[in-house]
């Protein structure tokens, strides 16, 4: 008899350590080596402990698979069970998972820092649409922080010029910006002008949006998103749908559509988008049940498993794993220790990680050399534009030409190129200007727009953020975000039109009636014949006495069972719904489909005879 072998990993391909790469929120890159089993908590972890960070949650660690498709390392997942075929060394990015609903709530002064070289980066790929007096001040702070006060004897009158701040970069913009500059912002540190961009940016429509591009049922293409609020989906210059996190009751996809059900103005509404490729549509569906976790529920205990179908059919299933922001603003409120170094990487001088040598790092963690700067050169566009979506500004000396960086996270990963400009970190003071941050917006006109949750112009200019870093990027040179959608949906009234056209499509439609047809009638066909042999059969268990004492017993064994189990399953939901502390209760109880069975369906169900009996009360009493 042949032996069947299992095959076991070996204790060297256990043992054998990987590269990881990840690149920073400034293209810096850090390095460290894993093993087979370990999981993304730890790269997380290692990220954090080189900024010295508490205030984590807001951030995550993004990667790219061979099929250009981004994703989220999970943090209860080994690494290489999610890179998969991705090629070895591992290069990941550190970036701003969640943002702040409030950034005037962050604690740290060094949380608020990478924040704002998030907005950097959104700003510069064109996720964060704004008018033009908007650029003007984000762009006037991110000068001000880089920069300092404006120096008649060090600034030439077109130093503004050398910065790469938006893709349609007009001098009447730059003449602002100067202007912003030169009056308002005057005297304020690089913390505070810092934390002026962070309040104009977050009242944006856009802020905090990682556009994922799909097709409605008409077609057209929509740029879906999720922010502290809710739902959003933009199309053109326009958001046309605002859908707050209460009103959405579940999100959920099959293949490539992308369902979003919901109520608004009292009555349910069914959202339906379509995606590239299942995966992207996944990605989407994930993306939405974490926000949605994240924003909306109170406590962590109140996160439940979410599937992506419905009970009688086979789906995806997944939960959010970690804090939400409620918890994450009580633990920022409970810091007791001295604010960190913060190390910016300023104009002129050179980045050195040599500098950082003194934290507690964990084990393996090997800072890189900057990489040479990349030859692509972004091109400058003279045209005027009243209203520009703007982008990243780049780490350059402001009397010099400017090399520009890669275009998206994606080439750089492929390359494994990293920008340097010679830059290094000083230490910066944490002191306070005397000026407040000014609020662009009153809170009665956010409350207004809010409730309106209709459609809202936005800017004058259509939403189109880089192609090439939405979750699934493709080349602006090949055609952008259409060439994503390879058979584009049709509206159902063009492919209605269509099907009474063509001939050749009404001759297959008769020849398929015809089939299903002929299918029917021999399926009555098999029923009636199937009929007859169940009634011979029963008579020939009436007519045989030994047949007749066989199912009697058969049905009372399953009558027994079912006895049992009708009393016995009652009986463990009492004991694990009632205060008795053993240890197998204990650890049913703390399993996610335990916890969901008590939300969903013991509670409702516990008010409902609770509801019951006290009327049956008041009736007896009443009588």
């Amino acid at each position: 008899m042949k032996m069947l072998r299992f095959r076991s990993p070996s204790i060297r391909s256990l043992d054998q350590e990987i590269l990881c790469t990840i690149r920073l929120l400034d293209d810096s890159e850090i390095s460290c080596s894993i093993q087979r089993d370990t999981k993304g908590q730890f790269l997380l972890d290692h990220v954090c402990n080189h900024y010295n960070l508490l205030e984590k949650d807001y951030f995550g660690i993004r990667y790219v698979d061979p099929e250009k498709q981004r994703h989220w390392l999970e943090p209860n997942k080994p690494v290489v069970r999610q890179m998969k075929s991705a090629q070895q060394p591992y290069t990941m990015c550190f970036r701003v998972k969640f943002y702040p609903h409030e950034p005037m709530k962050i604690k740290e002064e060094l949380t608020r820092y990478l924040l704002y070289l998030q907005l950097k980066r959104d700003v510069y790929h064109g996720r964060l649409l704004c008018p033009f007096a908007e650029a003007a001040y984000l762009g006037a702070c991110i000068v001000q922080a880089e920069l300092g006060d404006y120096d008649p004897d060090e600034h030439p009158s077109d130093y503004i010029r050398d910065f790469k701040l938006f893709p349609k970069q007009s001098l009447k913009l730059e003449r602002k910006i100067m202007e912003i500059h030169k009056n308002e912002l005057r005297g304020q540190c690089a913390a505070f002008a810092e934390l002026n961009m962070l309040q104009r940016a977050h009242s944006l429509e856009t802020y905090g949006v990682d556009p994922h591009p799909c097709k409605d049922f008409t077609g057209s293409t929509a740029f879906l998103g999720f922010t502290a609020t809710g739902f959003v989906v933009f199309q053109g210059n326009k958001r046309i749908h605002l859908l707050k996190w209460a009103d959405v009751s579940k999100l959920k996809f099959e293949g490539k559509t992308f369902y979003v059900i919901g109520i608004q103005k009292e009555k349910k509404l069914v959202l339906t988008f379509h995606t590239s490729t299942p995966a992207a549509c996944k990605h989407l569906w994930k993306c939405g049940v974490e926000n949605q976790a994240f924003y909306k529920c109170a406590k962590s205990s109140q996160i439940k498993t979410v599937s992506s179908s419905n009970i009688f059919f086979k789906g995806s299933r997944f939960r959010y794993s970690g804090r939400v922001a409620k918890e994450v603003i009580e633990a920022s409120s409970k810091i007791q220790r001295d604010p960190p170094e913060v190390y910016r990487a300023q104009f002129g001088q050179s980045r050195s990680f040599n500098s950082l040598s003194h934290k507690n790092l964990i084990m393996n963690m090997e800072p890189l050399v900057p990489a040479l700067p990349s030859t692509n050169e972004y091109e400058e566009t003279a045209a005027d534009s009243a209203v520009v979506s703007v982008r990243e500004p780049v780490h350059l000396s402001p009397l010099e030409p400017s090399a520009a960086p890669a275009d998206t996270e994606q080439q750089s990963i492929e390359n494994g190129n990293s920008l340097s400009n010679d830059l290094q970190p000083p230490h910066v003071s944490t002191e306070t200007s005397n000026v407040r941050p000014q609020a662009p917006k009153t809170e009665d006109v956010l409350e207004e727009d809010d409730e309106a949750g209709g459609a809202l112009t936005i800017s004058e200019l259509a939403y189109s953020p880089c192609a090439s870093m939405v979750p699934t990027p493709v080349d602006d040179s090949q055609g952008g975000v259409d060439v994503l959608f390879s058979s584009p949906v049709q509206s159902p009234a063009r492919l209605l039109r269509e099907l009474h056209a063509d001939p050749d499509i009404q001759a297959q439609l008769e020849a398929e009636r015809e089939r299903d047809r002929a299918y029917e009638r021999t399926r009555l066909a098999a029923r009636s014949r199937m009929s007859g042999v169940l009634t011979n059969s029963l008579r020939l268990l009436s007519s045989n006495e030994r047949l007749n004492a066989c199912v009697l017993s058969v049905a009372r064994l399953v009558a027994v069972v079912m006895g049992i189990l009708l009393v016995t399953v009652p009986t463990l939901l009492l004991l694990l719904e009632s205060d008795i502390d053993v240890s197998f209760l204990h650890e049913i109880r703390q399993t996610p489909e335990f916890e969901q069975f008590h939300y969903e369906y013991y509670c409702p169900l516990r008010r409902w005879i609770l509801c019951k009996i006290s009327m049956a009360m008041e009736n007896l009493w009443s009588d």
